[in-house]
Parts: C-alpha cells; sequence; structure tokens
C-alpha cells in the first residue's frame, strides 16, 4: 500500500503514481487535498506521515517547502518518495528524464542538453542538471536574467568537470543541441505580477524555429505547458514529451 500525500496541486506526478503502485498489483491511500486532513487542523509533517506510515509500506510526499522530504525521512520508519519539494528537488523526475533521453537517442555521454525559459524556480532542472553530471554531456542554461540557473547548481557543477554556457537567447545553440528541455515559467512562483508578465512569453518554440534544430534530436517538457511550446509542434517527430511522461509510469514502477 502506497500513502499518496500531496501538499501540492501535481496532476500528473500523483496521477502517475497512483497508476504505477496499481500496475504493480498493489494499491494506494490518496491524500491530493490535504486542507481537507488533519494537516488543516495543525498538524505536522513528522506527525502526518507517521500516522500514514502505520496505515502504508511507501510514502509518496509532494510539498511546497525545500527539505521537507528529508525531514520526513528523518522521522519516518518506512521509505519516503520526495514527488518535489518546493524550488529544491525532484529525483523522480530526473529519473524519467534521463532514461527518456537514453530511451529516445539511445546514450547520454556526448550530447549537448540544452535548457530553456526557468531556470532559477525550475526544480526538474535542478534535479536533472545534478544527475547529468554523472556523464560526459555538455549543458547550456538559456533563461531571462532573473530566472538563471542558480549560480551555486552551476558552481557545484563545475567542480565536477561538467562543461556549462549560458545564454539569454536559443539562437546560437540550437543548432548543437541534442535535447531542448523546455520548461514554463511558473507564476506562482513570483511575487510581483509585473516581474512574471516581463518574462512569460520570452521563448516559444514552433515549428519555425526548430527548423534550425537537428533531424535527430528531442524536445522534452516535464509539462504542464502554457505557451512556451506550440500546439503546431506537437506532430512533430522531435516532441517527445508526452512520450517523457509515458516513460515517467515506468520509471516509478
Amino acid at each position: 500500500i502506497l500513502a499518496n500525500l500531496f501538499y501540492d496541486v501535481a496532476t500528473r506526478t500523483s496521477s502517475s503514481f497512483t497508476a504505477a503502485m496499481e500496475r504493480l498489483g498493489g494499491s494506494v491511500i490518496p491524500i491530493n487535498e490535504v486542507r481537507y486532513s488533519s494537516v488543516s487542523k495543525g498538524e505536522s509533517l513528522p506527525d502526518t506521515v507517521r500516522t500514514l506510515e502505520c496505515y502504508a509500506d511507501v510514502v509518496v510526499l509532494r510539498h511546497p517547502e525545500v527539505g521537507s522530504a528529508a525531514l520526513a525521512a528523518k522521522y519516518a520508519k518506512k521509505p519516503v518518495i520526495n514527488a518535489g519539494d518546493g524550488i529544491g528537488e525532484h529525483p523522480t523526475q530526473a529519473l524519467l528524464d534521463s532514461f527518456t533521453i537514453k530511451e529516445e537517442l539511445g546514450h547520454i555521454d556526448g550530447l549537448t542538453i540544452t535548457m530553456l525559459g526557468d531556470l532559477k524556480y525550475g526544480r526538474t532542472v535542478h534535479s536533472l542538471s545534478r544527475l547529468l553530471s554523472l556523464y560526459k554531456a555538455k549543458l547550456n542554461y538559456v533563461s531571462p536574467e532573473i530566472l538563471r540557473m542558480p549560480p551555486e547548481i552551476i558552481d557545484e557543477l563545475s567542480v565536477k568537470g561538467v562543461e556549462q554556457a549560458e545564454f539569454n537567447t536559443i539562437a546560437p545553440v540550437l543548432s548543437e543541441t541534442d535535447v531542448l528541455y523546455v520548461t514554463r515559467v511558473q507564476k506562482e512562483r513570483f511575487a510581483d505580477l509585473a516581474d512574471y508578465e516581463s518574462v512569460a512569453k520570452a521563448y516559444v518554440i514552433d515549428p519555425e524555429i526548430m527548423r534550425s534544430a537537428k533531424d535527430r534530436m528531442i524536445v522534452m517538457h516535464p509539462l504542464p505547458r502554457v505557451t512556451e511550446i506550440s500546439l503546431e509542434f506537437d506532430e512533430d517527430p522531435r516532441a517527445a514529451y508526452f512520450r517523457q511522461m509515458e516513460y515517467g509510469l515506468y520509471v516509478r514502477m
């Protein structure tokens, strides 16, 4: 039995963990609206996790605060899987992303991987870049100035000898890119709406732009998307994001 404890809304992640457990023959305790649970009465995260592990064999946790999964694991006696902690990490997404690259292109070593969009708040790119540091891949970061990849991650990867470069436009790197990893600009992460509006439509991937990309490459996206990839591009064989979601089910199984 898996306890799916989601403090944040997460349609894909929650559904895929549920589907994974049920396909394996297990069952799920779904807690997707924590405001209706004891948490709304002020129960602490450690107490909630210790309660659920009395009923379940594993707890999947999505929480808005960085470090929440580590806190839960500290108090739990059963396994805790981090399904995303704020702007921190998203480990199972990184695993499914790396699996997608290997499944689609056959290998990771030697590839040029370009991450585009919100690299400051996007936990998916934080986790993926750290995982890719185990391989010999080149990483390009394309973002507005206010959404750059956190310097501590760049420094961490530099120490490991990872080749990295930063840009504010996709044009200089698209033709050399093997994997284009697109992220949405997350409105909910902005305190100032004006800041969000200034960068929300900074990058849009469409068939016209993709004419300069390689024939054999893939475009990935953790989803949901808003305007950053046009619907017209969905039929392109390089559009891997829905296949990526299906791979996520198998990885979580």
